[in-house]
């Protein structure tokens, strides 16, 4: 069993069932990820459009691919075709984009609302406010080719764990408030590969992880 297998193994083995595990192979070779599919990972996550297009085009196509990263709207007809979630939605613009690109391959494309939970500035999001509104916005209900299926946040890049599981808690309990009325909303995407076994306590339902799998990200 090699290094990727063997970690892979270790985190399935670490999360509940009902949690889902995004493969986050961003920079790392098709190798690599070869390697994490044939230990049976089947979801995957990009954060960069150009690498997520090149890397569906050459891999097996019962890949379920999951774009992590900020979105522009520009770029978004590039994965209209086979992009299965889309992560960091935070704005109606975005969803307008995602929602046109989709039809024109009659697809449903998944997403979710990133809330900004964070405290640096760099991150981006909705606040509860915003995602209320949008979620509430009759034009985003004509919408037939996108789906919102939940929200998505973003720790703060700190060792003061406290802090981190604050931050969780304040998605999680937004999370749990919105559910009666927007029952659509089944998915909460938190959790990293420092911080997913404490996004897990605080409810999430999909984490995303990279480094603990693939080893440090290769920057180029």
């Amino acid at each position: 069993m090699n290094d990727i297998e063997r970690n892979l193994h270790s985190i399935k083995s670490s999360i509940p069932k009902e949690v889902t595990l995004v493969a986050v192979s961003k920079t790392k070779p098709v190798s690599d990820l070869m390697l994490a599919y044939k230990s049976g990972q089947r979801i995957f996550g990009e954060n960069k459009i150009q690498e997520l297009t090149e890397k569906w085009d050459i891999m097996p196509k019962d890949i379920s691919w999951h774009m992590i990263g900020h979105v522009q709207t520009n770029k978004v007809k590039y994965m209209a075709e086979f992009v299965d979630l889309i992560h960091a939605v935070d704005s109606y613009k975005l969803l307008k984009e995602i929602n046109k690109q989709a039809k024109k391959h009659n697809r449903i494309i998944n997403c979710l609302l990133q809330i900004k939970i964070a405290k640096e500035e760099s991150k981006f999001g909705l606040s509860e406010q915003d995602a209320i509104t949008l979620l509430d916005n009759e034009e985003v209900k004509t919408l037939t080719n996108i789906s919102i299926q939940g929200l998505m946040g973003m720790a703060t890049f700190t060792n003061d764990k406290e802090q981190i599981q604050a931050e969780f808690n304040k998605i999680s309990t937004f999370f749990n408030k919105l559910q009666p009325k927007y029952p659509q909303l089944k998915t909460l995407s938190i959790g990293m590969s420092g911080d997913y076994k404490t996004a897990i306590e605080c409810g999430s339902t999909m984490v995303r992880i990279g480094s603990s799998i693939f080893g440090a990200r290769n920057y180029s």
